[in-house]
């Protein structure tokens, strides 16, 4: 068995503008000196020019130095805050598009949409490794339960909803199990989202152990309360898909457990592969290059699919359409 543990890198990408500011500044100051230099004339010099006093040029360059300071400071915050607008609007660049060429569904949602049509609080759980907790994202608010998270709050202005980040790098169903009372059962949860099996692939883990496990967590998961539960399966990505008798093969057998358990799968590897073959998105566009992880719009695509199934289980449910968590009727996203 391979050692190799591709989500052991860290799972949270701070950037601070702080950090950004000690980035930028070198960079600005560069090209501000020589625009300096080049639009100010040098001055003429007499024959015997009296020298400076020491405090005049102490004063000057202190003012020049503190408004020079002051200009990249703000240009650099200004630039923070571009970078802060493209991530938020990205949709208005590469819209998010409903897969067309996806068969599976997500189910319905009735204990969730139940609770968002009471007006009662929600809490999500998502639960998975590194893509959970967000790697590859610019900043945390832009990892997918963040951007689940603001969605929904969009729709319901007045719920309280409540979405934790249980993502933990270089995890599968082994590591996660291990904590699955504590960091899921516990919290009592209306919906678990489980991401899981991309690690299992990439390490060359029996997708057969590894589906085992899910079903016995799906299962403990449901005798201690009344939660629904979608899981998610592996990225389609270029690490992944180098590997494609396993990825095929877990795939398949989380779709199974879904079936078997009656309860949801949003078809992941499948909708970013519609992504890259039917709506010609480069896979550089939703993938990090490191071939594995989502970027911004994969993360922001993916939560705002998720966010439009329990969007619609709310409706079904004001409709009086009570539909059976076993029961998949319509298409996800």
């Amino acid at each position: 068995m391979s050692s190799f543990r591709p989500f052991g890198l860290s799972t949270r990408l701070v950037a601070p503008a702080a950090a950004v500011l000690l980035v930028l500044t070198p960079m600005l100051q560069v090209p501000a000196r020589a625009q300096a230099a080049q639009a100010t004339p040098a001055p003429q010099q007499s024959a015997n020019p009296a020298p400076a006093s020491p405090s005049q040029t102490t004063v000057a360059a202190t003012g020049q130095s503190t408004t020079d300071q002051r200009g990249l400071t703000s240009r650099a915050i200004d630039k923070v805050k571009q970078v802060a607008k493209s991530a938020g609007d990205i949709f208005s660049r590469v819209p998010c598009l409903s897969p067309k060429g996806v068969s599976k569904t997500m189910g319905s949602l009735p204990h969730v949409a139940n609770k968002l049509v009471a007006g009662k609080p929600v809490v999500i759980v998502a639960f998975g490794s590194s893509s959970t907790a967000g790697y590859g994202a610019s900043s945390p608010d832009f990892n997918y339960p963040n951007r689940l998270a603001a969605q929904l709050r969009r729709q319901y202005p007045t719920a309280d909803i409540t979405v934790i980040n249980a993502g933990v790098g270089g995890e599968d169903a082994p590591e996660m199990m291990t904590r699955l009372q504590k960091e899921v059962i516990d919290v009592h949860p209306d919906l678990v989202i489980w991401q899981v099996g991309t690690n299992a692939v990439l390490r060359n883990l029996d997708p057969g152990d590894t589906a085992k496990m899910v079903e016995d967590g799906v299962t403990r998961i449901q005798t201690a309360g009344d939660a629904d539960v979608v899981l998610v399966d592996p990225q389609y990505s270029p690490r992944v898909t180098e590997r494609p008798e396993s990825a095929g093969k877990m795939v398949k057998l989380l779709g199974k457990v879904a079936e078997l358990r009656h309860v949801g799968i949003f078809p992941r590897f499948e909708v970013m592969r519609e992504w890259h073959e039917k709506q010609a998105l480069p896979v550089e566009s939703f993938v990090i290059a490191d071939g594995l992880h989502m970027n911004d719009w994969g993360y922001a695509c993916f939560a705002q699919l998720l966010g439009d199934d329990i969007i619609r289980s709310v409706g079904q449910i004001k409709l009086g359409v009570n539909v059976p968590a076993d029961v998949r009727t319509y298409r996800p996203m």
